[in-house]
């Protein structure tokens, strides 16, 4: 068989086992998914003919949607099996905001695909997929503001601004390769988890209000899994094979993961200053790059960076096995067991 032969195979084979976790995570909010998808269909309808064509292009080439599922199943799992068009409008707003934060990302870091389609940026040039997230953006606000729902527009307002500070710090730690453990926590909390966050706390706040409690501890608990969830991303460069993304893309793009900053803090100086020279200047080298790779692995970075993963993962359940058994908490349950074990 030949190579490509063989990474094609799988690459489906992750695709089916990935598509039957969602299906089974999915299934107890089936209905609301549904009817979720028929009215932000509706929501990205314009009187501008182009914007028409690309929101078109958006909403067909949609991911897993994991954040309006984590919307749906936390309003269930609070709100005793029931939800509300606040529910429905908090995911929407949830999946504006995600896609206009993904175009703006594509066109910062200068990405043709997204998905394994061609970005926006790529089809439509710099400029319009700029204006295009811009229009997410602000539709998505709007959406919460047209409809008095302020307490979802601060939740979610939070989470744009801290999306926002972490790619700076992330930038700005970069230029210097001074990433402690304790800043690379906060980079990953404010750009990945506070999104999940946000989710999560939507989710309860939309039928559960007044409950200031119970929302902040889904908040807590989306800000936990995205955590995780940004960790596992993290070992993927460090994968071999046709899973996940490409190897050691966040060592060629500068990004100091959790386990180089490991490595980092645990090498002697002459180890040190060649893994700093190798990520700043040798980048592009794909032979160097391979030899950071292994050089993080013999030293234990994989282990130490999984270990933490899983132990964000197991502060999450602790959290959500504070709650009544019901299909939405078991969804849950996956859902969080699926952060730390998926395979792309």
């Amino acid at each position: 068989m030949l190579l490509a032969d063989s990474w094609q195979i799988n690459r489906k084979v992750v695709f089916l086992i990935v598509m039957n976790i969602v299906q089974q995570i999915q299934q107890p909010i089936q209905n609301e998914m549904e009817l979720f998808e028929k009215k932000f269909h509706k929501s990205m309808a314009t009187k501008v003919a182009l914007l028409n064509r690309i929101t078109y292009y958006i909403v067909n080439r949609k991911g897993k949607q994991m954040r309006p599922m984590f919307v749906f199943l936390v309003a269930k799992m609070t709100g005793e099996g029931e939800v509300n068009e606040r529910t429905y409008r908090g995911a929407s707003v949830i999946e504006l905001i995600h896609t206009a934060t993904l175009v703006h990302d594509d066109v910062v870091d200068d990405s043709n695909k997204r998905r394994g389609f061609f970005s926006l940026n790529a089809l439509w040039k710099n400029k319009i997929a700029v204006l295009v997230g811009d229009y997410l953006l602000s539709k998505g606000l709007l959406l919460s503001i047209d409809n008095g729902d302020f307490d979802l527009l601060r939740i979610i307002s939070v989470a744009v601004r801290e999306m926002s500070e972490g790619e700076l710090l992330q930038i700005e730690k970069a230029r210097r390769l001074d990433i402690t453990e304790e800043i690379y926590y906060e980079i990953i909390r404010q750009k990945t988890a506070t999104l999940i966050a946000a989710c999560c706390s939507l989710g309860a706040a939309s039928v559960c209000p007044d409950d200031i409690i119970l929302i902040e501890q889904m908040r807590k608990f989306g800000e936990l899994i995205g955590m995780a969830f940004q960790i596992k991303d993290d070992l993927f460069d460090y994968t071999d094979g046709p899973i996940g993304k490409p190897t050691g893309i966040d060592i060629k793009e500068q990004k100091m993961t959790l386990p180089l900053i490991y490595v980092l803090n645990t090498s002697e100086p002459k180890e040190k200053k060649w893994l700093i020279n190798s990520v700043k200047n040798h980048n592009e080298d794909k032979k160097r790059v391979k030899e950071v790779i292994a050089f993080v692995k013999v030293k234990g970075g994989l282990e130490y960076a999984t270990q933490k993963m899983i132990e964000y993962q197991q502060s999450a359940l602790e959290i959500l096995n504070q709650f009544p058994d019901s299909v939405y908490k078991e969804a849950l349950h996956t859902m969080v067991n699926y952060v730390i074990e998926r395979k792309k």
